[in-house]
């Protein structure tokens, strides 16, 4: 009986069930992807212009992005609180807004909803948090992966809660609404307590390529069937029970990565003791705090003397000659031939706070980079209802569902490449940034020429690119800027989504939208005469029909996709030395 509890409380302990749930509450935990089918039955319901959709889809963002409160109290609360705060807002928000819309509260100002519609999808900052914080800091060799797929699985949620939606066959398009408030909060309660950064070893072991290669076939597999019921319902008209099934087939996939703790646990041979003490020990012990500040004095010196190409040569070569140049210094201070003088903050590579990180040059390039690539993504992302139905579709669930797709893809692409480029390579991690962000540039560029199939294109090239930036941009920030203030620098760099949106949807897209159909309107005035046109005027001003409703605003963001393409190459030219000492000997 003892070693059945030995065996849960290992099994409850194991940062591969703590990672297998945090992978389970991103995928419901994304929630502002379904805004964009959501946000035609608001309009509807609620009487508004295109303008005052894109003024929600912009509280939507800020919610999603404005996590300061989140990266801070990860710092000072457990994570089960963190993620308390989370459902109580998800759930809250959500569900005043679902009344509303309803009627079962009266119709309320513009501003109500949005305050609805911030504190709902503010609680994805809490779910975020929690979860990245405690996986990075269980796999700290292995981050890259780890939110790549963490990551991947919140921008999937969308296609994963509207297929569970479609199962529930509810009869009103409101119910979504209402799902979203109830579903990730009964998931996020039920695995509160698991989620947390657990203690024990956590360098790389041999059983981790298994088990990484086990979670990125179930992500394949996750997004083939996705892809693949998207294309039956939208070819074939299949029966509820059918889409039920579908459904039930999808809930089992997601939980099969529980495996992976089960073997390990239950069904794998234990580590001796001895051999856990020698792996841990593989790690250098810290060093005293004046041995840590007279090493730091000198390393200061031979950053500011040693010439650039040291940092372009061999791991091995490079290391003797810092070793030869630091030897100089240290008999040089001894002498009094120089006056060594006291390092002024950290170097990047080091841990920062986030004061700190905001002093840096490469922290706002990275941050102005996110701002013109992810807010182009973003903006796609919200009027996705729109642009479907100006170019003739009614149904947009299925790009919806597509665009979360590669988003997933995107995400754990973007996380598994930008690995390759820095273990492999040693090339710094924004380069995998900078190529993704061509990527989304096609994507844009392709819609606004009005080639066949733009909408196609659009949501897979935008969902592939968005998604990468949000598996590479946290990752690259826990390198060069360290892990003490992870949660805070995250949750910063999350601002550059709203701060697009703003802009990008909230003036230039919804602006150019509204102008062209304020301009058909009148076209219609002139081509039917007064009275029908009175009728025309009061249904149908507001809505554009064609691809020139976005197609100028998709040529706009593609050129500033380019324009952040630059940016991040040039974080990838001021930072090639950080990673060339951070994984220079990686490939050898």
């Amino acid at each position: 009986m003892m070693r059945v509890y030995d065996k849960l409380n290992e099994f409850y302990s194991n940062r591969w069930l703590v990672f297998v749930c945090a992978m389970w509450i991103q995928s419901c935990a994304g929630v502002g992807y379904l805004f964009g089918s959501i946000s035609p039955v608001i309009k509807s319901t609620m009487g508004y212009t295109q303008r005052d959709v894109a003024i929600l889809g912009v509280a939507k963002d800020l919610g999603d992005a404005i996590g300061f409160v989140a990266g801070c109290l990860c710092e000072v609360l457990p994570i089960w609180a963190l993620l308390a705060i989370g459902v109580v807002q998800n759930f809250l928000g959500y569900a005043l807004l679902w009344l509303i819309v309803i009627g079962v509260l009266p119709s309320l100002p513009l501003w109500v909803l949005c305050i609805c519609v911030f504190v709902g999808t503010n609680g994805e900052t809490y779910f975020n948090t929690a979860a990245l914080v405690s996986c990075v800091q269980n796999f700290p060799k292995s981050r890259g992966p780890v939110v790549g797929i963490l990551k991947g699985f919140a921008g999937l949620s969308g296609a994963i809660l509207s297929q569970i939606y479609l199962m529930i066959n509810a009869s009103s398009e409101a119910s979504l609404i209402f799902m979203i408030a109830v579903g990730p909060s009964i998931v996020v309660i039920a695995l509160m307590f698991i989620v947390r950064p657990v203690g024990g070893h956590k360098q790389i072991r041999a059983s981790d390529g298994l088990s990484f290669s086990f979670i990125y076939s179930i992500c394949l597999l996750l997004a083939a069937y996705i892809l693949g019921i998207l294309l039956v319902e939208d070819l074939v008209d299949i029966s509820q029970t059918v889409i039920t099934l579908f459904a039930v087939i999808l809930i089992i996939v997601i939980l099969l990565p529980v495996t992976i703790p089960v073997l390990l646990v239950f069904f794998s041979e234990q580590i001796p003791s001895s051999e856990e003490s020698l792996l841990a020990g593989q790690q250098k012990p810290e060093p005293s705090k004046s041995e840590q500040d007279g090493t730091e004095v000198i390393l200061s010196e031979v950053e500011d003397e040693k010439p650039e190409e040291v940092d372009l040569l061999p791991a091995s070569e490079r290391q003797k000659r810092i070793a030869q140049l630091q030897a100089k210094l240290f008999q040089a201070a001894a002498e009094g031939a120089v006056r060594v003088k006291r390092k002024k903050g950290p170097r990047r590579g080091e841990d920062f706070t986030l004061l700190q990180a905001l002093k840096k040059a490469d922290f706002w390039l990275i941050f102005l980079s996110l701002v013109l690539s992810a807010g182009s993504g973003v903006t796609v992302i919200d009027n996705l209802g729109q642009i479907c139905e100006s170019i003739g579709y009614n149904d947009s669930s299925i790009f919806v569902s597509m665009i979360s797709i590669w988003n997933f893809l995107g995400r754990v692409g973007g996380g598994y490449l930008s690995e390759i480029a820095v273990r492999k390579f040693s090339l710094p991690r924004p380069v995998a940034m900078a190529i993704f962000q061509v990527v989304m540039a096609i994507g844009l560029f392709y819609y606004a020429m009005g080639f066949p199939g733009e909408i196609y294109v659009l949501t897979v090239l935008t969902g592939l690119g968005y998604g990468a930036q949000w598996a590479i941009v946290p990752a690259s920030a826990s390198e060069l800027f360290g892990l003490k203030s992870f949660g805070a620098l995250y949750n910063f760099l999350t601002l550059a989504s709203p701060a697009g949106s703003l802009i990008f949807s909230g003036v230039i897209a919804s602006g150019i939208y509204d102008y062209y159909a304020d301009k058909q309107a009148a076209l219609g005035k002139l081509a039917l005469g007064s009275m029908l046109s009175i009728s025309l005027q009061d249904d149908d001003s507001l809505s554009c029909s064609g691809n020139i409703c976005y197609s100028l605003t998709f040529g706009i963001l593609s050129g500033l996709c380019i324009v952040a393409m630059v940016l991040s190459l040039v974080v990838v030219y001021r930072t090639r030395s950080v990673y060339a000492q951070l994984y220079g000997n990686s490939g050898s």
